[in-house]
């Protein structure tokens, strides 16, 4: 098993759209901090999954595609865009797989590759947002239009069912 986290939007999001997918075995939903000045807590996920039927380029692209990684809004303090490496061996996986990626953007990729310094769970109740109640007004507006993209676009990566 290997672990890679995600930031970019809402970790409810983050989670959700991971979760849906095959060969992802935990995906625990929180806050991450990476080295200066990149230290302070963002929304992110860490994700657990067996490299033999998910691919490290899938999880990217998919990350990619599932929050404005072309976007250097206001909230990018709470919702850093990055991948967060647990080494520099993956650090460098990664830094090949995004400049691969973005010839498919017609913006440029505002994602940073950070080392995994200290993450926080978020509260229990926040916890496998989408999964405990998807009919929230939350989860209507914002996770299902994109679990719907990866039903449609990657439907060979999404669990049955959903």
């Amino acid at each position: 098993m290997k672990k890679i986290g995600f930031g970019g939007g809402c970790h409810w999001c983050t989670e959700a759209v991971f979760q849906s997918l095959e060969g992802v075995e935990t995906v625990d939903q929180g806050f991450v901090r990476s080295d200066p000045p990149h230290d302070s807590w963002s929304e992110a996920v860490v994700v657990t999954y067996s490299e033999s039927i998910m691919d490290l380029e899938s999880l990217v692209e998919i990350h990619l595609r599932t929050h404005a990684s072309t976007s250097l809004h206001k909230l990018r303090g709470k919702y850093r865009s990055a991948v967060y490496v647990f080494d520099d061996g993956q650090g460098k996986l990664v830094r090949d797989i995004l400049n691969s990626l973005q010839p498919q953007f017609e913006e440029q990729l505002v994602t940073l590759v950070l080392h995994h310094r200290a993450f926080r769970l978020s509260d229990n109740r926040f916890q496998n947002y989408y999964e405990t109640d998807p009919e929230r007004p939350f989860c209507r507006a914002y996770i299902d239009p994109k679990l719907r993209m990866l039903r449609e676009r990657y439907s060979d990566k999404v669990r049955a069912g959903i």
